[in-house]
């Protein structure tokens, strides 16, 4: 306005004269003010499953990750084939994932499911943070304030939190040095199988581990500390025009921030830079600012919450997380580990 003020001040010649320089002035800051537009991308997925279940088996189930639409991914062109007795799409009734469900009712070999979709996923960035916080509405995100089978809020958690923020007032204060934190202080290890367990209490002595792990760590320390908070499971979209990602799996985090809403981190991420990119923390830096208020457009979502009872229900214990294929013949897992790399599937993509 001071600018514009000066110009009506002036003579018509020179208001035009001035003009002709302060418009073109006015257009570049504007263009930089101007958030730029989500990055996107757009792939084909191919989940193929081929049961390593008992030939003689006469009920064999099988649950999938089954992603849905939201606000930064849509899922279309969706196919499901197999020789499967029955199969169906249904809710798990806590946290509301969505689960691909078949299954086979008589003994046969092989068992078959072939699930195909697209996916069109946008880089997320939720940066707008209020000047103002209200109150955290507890009641409402008690889900989000709980201790998890592997992750209390109590014990050493509670301590870590408690001195970790001790001084911020705010749930934004607090979540970004519990963010930095989880950045200056965990390591990528690759030696954890797929994306770890997320025991909290052992990776707060050990330090080290797989996305899992550093997401468990940072939600239950921001859960301790009295900010809502969850992992985002699914599954990450490789580099090139296609290929295998079977073992591609990734999660990231989010915390919520009152009067705002949802805000995405993925600290897992950064570490993970550090290890492969053999740089320092220091020089991370740019990607840590990046990943606290944004993702990127590279992954798709699976869904949310710890310790799962599935829909329909599986007759094992409830489930870890839910971000790998899971299956039981006769009552029984057939899955070695959370991860069930041994019961015969394959997830590829191609970009489109």
């Amino acid at each position: 306005m001071h600018v514009v003020r000066k110009v009506f001040g002036l003579s018509r010649r020179d208001r035009v004269v001035s003009a002709f320089f302060v418009l073109p002035i006015l257009s570049i800051l504007c263009l930089i003010a101007s958030p730029a537009p989500a990055k996107e991308r757009r792939t084909a997925v191919t989940v193929a499953i081929k049961l390593n279940a008992p030939p003689g088996a006469h009920s064999v189930r099988l649950w999938i990750p089954y992603p849905m639409s939201d606000a930064n991914q849509e899922i279309t062109e969706v196919s499901v084939s197999g020789n499967f007795t029955a199969s169906g799409v249904y809710r798990e009734g806590v946290f509301g994932n969505a689960v691909l469900y078949a299954e086979w009712n008589e003994a046969k070999v092989p068992r078959t499911l072939i699930y195909t979709s697209t996916a069109t996923r946008k880089e997320a960035v939720t940066k707008a943070f209020p000047a103002r916080e209200l109150p955290v509405p507890r009641e409402e995100l008690r889900l989000y304030l709980a201790s998890t089978r592997l992750g209390s809020t109590e014990g050493a958690a509670k301590e870590y939190a408690s001195k970790i923020t001790n001084g911020k007032q705010t749930t934004l204060e607090k979540a970004r040095v519990l963010y930095d934190w989880t950045v200056d202080t965990m390591y990528r290890d690759p030696d954890v199988k797929g994306c770890g367990l997320g025991e909290v209490d052992v990776l707060l002595r050990k330090l080290g581990g797989k996305c899992a792990d550093i997401h468990s760590v940072f939600v239950t320390l921001a859960r301790a500390a009295g900010i809502p908070a969850r992992e985002v499971f699914g599954i990450r979209l490789p580099k090139g025009k296609e290929g295998d990602m079977t073992k591609a799996q990734h999660c990231w985090a989010e915390f919520y921030e009152p009067g705002y809403g949802w805000i995405v981190v993925d600290p897992a991420d950064v570490r993970k830079a550090i290890l492969e990119k053999k740089i320092t923390v220091e020089e991370a830096k740019p990607l840590r600012e990046y990943y606290f208020g944004a993702v990127d457009e590279n992954r798709i979502a699976f869904g949310t919450g710890r310790d799962l009872v599935l829909n329909p229900p599986q007759a094992g214990a409830p489930i870890n997380y839910f971000m790998y294929p899971y299956a039981e013949a006769d009552g029984k897992p057939l899955n070695e580990d959370l991860y069930g790399f041994n019961i015969g599937y394959s997830i590829r993509f191609r970009e489109i």
